[in-house]
């Protein structure tokens, strides 16, 4: 390939090539699953009793985790990547700022038509933002409590 050189960077189509290696290194480990967010929310899924699959595709938006016969879907969100509204994590980078405000928007668009898409089904949704871990437990346990009222068999009178 004419005039590029040993050291040429590459990318992707709509991506901004990497400012330097260091921060190419940085976004090349960011997980798309089983990340540590998710993996609390499994713990915490288990310990109430709830029965999951993982990223189940062929839900809209391929939610965290959901359970199809109870109608129930639940996404773990990064705060950076999802814009958590309010949030300290949901910074934007000062290089190609308006690459990233848009693609940010974008973000924000595509997780409100899933969820919709998935209400439209049926579905009971519920968002866990990474910075509110800890109270997850609390709503998680609320879910388990509602999920099990809501599938009690009735009894038959003869």
């Amino acid at each position: 390939m004419s005039g590029e050189g040993e050291g040429a960077r590459t990318r992707r189509a709509g991506r901004p090539a990497a400012q330097s290696p260091e921060r190419a290194a940085l976004l090349a480990r960011v997980r798309r699953t089983r990340t540590a967010a998710e993996e609390q929310v499994a713990h915490l899924l288990r310990a109430a009793g709830l029965h999951y699959r993982r990223n189940v595709r062929g839900l809209p938006g391929s939610p965290d985790f959901a359970n199809r016969t109870k109608r129930w879907a639940i996404f773990v969100n990064g705060c950076f990547w999802h814009r958590h509204t309010g949030c300290a994590r949901a910074t934007v980078p000062k290089n190609n700022r308006a690459f990233w405000v848009e693609k940010f928007a974008a973000n924000r668009r595509r997780d409100a038509a899933k969820i919709r898409s998935l209400r439209a089904l049926g579905f009971h949704v519920l968002v866990i933002w990474e910075c509110e871990l800890d109270r997850s437990a609390d709503r998680l346990a609320r879910l388990a409590r509602r999920l099990s009222e809501a599938v009690r068999p009735t009894s038959i009178e003869p």
